[in-house]
């Protein structure tokens, strides 16, 4: 999943975004509520991981914002205030889930997951086609009862191949998918990214280009 994590404390920021990339999410940061509005703005996000007390734009704005112009996607928000009326106003704000501090990252980690599976069309808990089988929960790949591993990029990229269903998907909506604001548009990464899934998955090829389109899995 794109995920953007919009934090003021730049430490806890970081700690979230580091336990969320490894579970082979696309994680960007927003240190305040102006930055995290204007990347909502211009990503397209699955989740937004949202503090509650926001310098600049509050985190209360910030959720009403993006509840109204962009309700696809999930808001889970973070706050220090743990009373039932603060639970209660930030859900009404917009908020899909909500989470006092302080929290462990494996229970974030297992809301931002759920959160996600509401952001998008309803899939089966584990993705098969072609002979693939992934399971996104204990992050395994198998080809025909092989059991295949894969790099963090590798298992995201292939990960919405099978989501698409067959489906052609552009270079672009990978790379918007499975790396953050900070890779180059320009950059080959998906190609390269493709071409390694492509060695490990094995014979015959299942990932097919389609000149000008995209890649599938047939």
């Amino acid at each position: 999943m794109r995920i953007l994590v919009a934090e003021d404390e730049s430490l806890l920021a970081d700690a979230v975004a580091v336990w969320l990339r490894g579970e082979a999410h696309a994680v960007d940061i927003a240190l305040d509520g102006a930055t995290a509005l204007e990347r909502v703005g211009v990503n397209d996000y699955d989740v937004v991981v949202l503090d509650r007390d926001l310098p600049k734009v509050h985190g209360d704005d910030v959720c009403r914002v993006v509840a109204a112009q962009h309700p696809d996607v999930r808001i889970l928000m973070l706050t220090a205030a743990a009373e039932i009326d603060d639970r209660v106003t930030g859900l009404a704000l917009g908020a899909d889930d909500y989470l006092p501090k302080p929290f462990a990252f494996r229970e974030l980690a297992a809301r931002v997951i759920a959160l996600g599976r509401r952001a998008r069309p309803a899939a089966p808990a584990v993705l098969q086609r072609a002979g693939i089988r992934l399971d996104p929960h204990r992050r395994e790949v198998f080809r025909d009862g092989r059991y295949v591993p894969l790099s963090r990029k590798e298992f995201a990229v292939l990960t919405e191949l099978l989501r698409a269903d067959g489906t052609p998907v552009s270079a672009e909506q990978l790379l918007e998918k499975a790396w953050d604001e900070n890779a180059d548009p320009f950059t080959n990464a998906v190609r390269l990214t493709i071409l390694k899934l492509r060695r490990k998955l094995g014979e015959p090829p299942v990932v097919l280009t389609e000149a000008g389109v995209g890649y599938r899995i047939p």
